[in-house]
């Protein structure tokens, strides 16, 4: 379907009622009011109930539906774009023995979704995720210690790092985590598709992202985690290296991601065949033990950090988001620094308190 920026358009959104989803949903609806927004999500993430309302409020149309089930999608009316970020994001799913769920939603349901898209010859974003690149490699790549973080070092071994950070060459070999595992599984899928089909599509390893409206766990969406454990006073623990907090993460404001999927969005042709890192950068990161200073400051409360010294399994010493890849391609650059981000999540709990502890319990 050849439609330009401007004209109506009908975008669906998988996983659109989760934390992204339907943050790219109302962006989307509120920068163009032409188009049809669909967001479909099965609810089964804790707290997607409560964007329901905000999907309403932005005349998002929302439908109850699963990407595991090919008829959920294939009852849709004809769509232009589709945007997947649908997955289960937790690098700890699937460890307990049922990785039914992590493998049907993320792999089955990205192919499930390109069928859609082939259908109707649909362009397609897809979220990927920095999980993608192997925990044992990046635990290899030299870095040094400081008071409060670590840092990478600008000589490495191992191509594709630099201080700069991790970049798209990074070697995939190696084990990365089911849910890594499984969204560069679906990546291929995407790859093949677009050759095979012809479909306009483009590939966004996202790092960490953060803002409001994110119901942070331990093993997905940490500043989000950090800033409620400090909002509620509830125990935190620096797990793993040493047990100081120095490891490293770059953060990117939910909203910087919204502002660079319209632009993919507005101009198919130019994305066509993409695959680029999309996150914060080495400007934009921060440590655990940074974290903490910060979230003392916002919420002017302090809550127990414990140090616990073992690592879990697919744990990262440091990874930084290298956009060099995007930033030749587009002018986009996030807009909102890790101090900014933290302050709107602090205040969107404080505005949604009630809301937020009973879903977290």
């Amino acid at each position: 379907m050849e439609v330009g920026a401007s004209d109506c358009r009908r975008v669906l959104i998988t996983g659109g009622a989760g934390f992204v989803g339907a943050n790219l949903a109302v962006a989307l609806a509120r920068s163009h009011p032409r188009w049809s927004v669909i967001s479909l999500d099965n609810l089964h993430r804790q707290g997607s109930e409560l964007n329901l309302p905000r999907l309403r409020e932005h005349g998002i149309e929302f439908r109850h539906g699963d990407v595991r089930l090919r008829s959920d999608l294939m009852a849709i009316e004809p769509i232009d774009a589709l945007i997947e970020c649908s997955a289960e994001p937790s690098a700890l799913a699937g460890r307990a023995g049922d990785t039914g769920y992590i493998v049907g939603s993320n792999l089955i349901g990205a192919y499930n979704c390109l069928e859609l898209a082939r259908r109707d010859g649909a362009q397609v974003v897809f979220l990927s995720t920095s999980r993608v690149y192997p925990f044992g490699a990046l635990d290899r790549v030299g870095y040094r210690e400081n008071e409060t973080r670590f840092e990478l070092v600008a000589d490495q071994t191992l191509p594709g790092v630099s201080a700069a950070g991790v970049s798209e060459s990074f070697p995939l070999e190696g084990a990365r985590t089911l849910y890594g595992a499984t969204k560069l599984a679906a990546e291929l899928l995407v790859t093949e598709y677009a050759s095979s089909f012809g479909l306009p599509t483009v590939i966004d390893r996202c790092g960490v992202i953060a803002g409001p409206w994110q119901m942070g766990r331990v093993d997905q969406g940490v500043f989000t985690y950090w800033a409620i454990g400090h909002y509620f006073g509830r125990p935190l623990r620096y797990i793993g290296y040493g047990g100081a907090g120095k490891q490293v993460r770059d953060v990117l404001h939910v909203q910087d991601l919204a502002d660079l999927i319209q632009e993919q969005l507005s101009d198919p042709e130019r994305w066509r065949g993409v695959t680029v890192n999309v996150g914060g950068g080495a400007a934009n990161s921060l440590s655990l033990a940074e974290t903490t200073a910060l979230c003392r400051e916002l919420t002017g409360r302090q809550t127990e950090v414990l140090p616990a010294a073992q690592e879990r399994p697919g744990d990262v010493r440091i990874y930084i988001s290298d956009c060099a890849r995007l930033n030749e391609i587009s002018h986009w650059r996030p807009q909102r620094d890790p101090q900014r981000t933290l302050e709107e999540t602090v205040s969107w709990i404080s505005e949604h308190e009630r809301a937020v502890e009973r879903v977290l319990g």
